[in-house]
């Protein structure tokens, strides 16, 4: 899977299985899983179809309840606490079921 960030994380949490790009830096348009957080919610709206393949899932990372309400406009298909993101793979493993 090719995964695209629009915000920090450490990508060592994301299995070595997938390609991880952070937009704005080295991406190739091709994202097939997408990873925003509250934070870069505006740039991943302007910037989606620039860093997206046509199908692609968007996973938002949330730090409390006002942030998933934030989220709900922008079609956002999964989310994940931040303490929770060491099992951020099992939600990439169901993305690529998905797509």
């Amino acid at each position: 899977m090719n995964i695209v960030t629009f915000c920090d994380i450490d990508k060592s949490l994301i299995d070595s299985k997938n390609t991880v790009e952070v937009f704005g830096q080295n991406h190739s348009g091709e994202g097939n899983v997408v990873i925003l957080d509250i934070n870069s919610i505006f740039d991943y709206e302007e910037n989606k179809a620039d860093a997206c393949a046509s199908d692609f899932i968007s996973i938002a990372i949330i730090d409390d309840e006002s942030d998933y309400d934030a989220f709900k406009n922008f079609g956002i298909d999964a989310w994940i606490k931040r303490k929770d993101l060491a099992k951020i793979n099992e939600i990439i493993d169901l993305a690529q079921q998905r797509l």
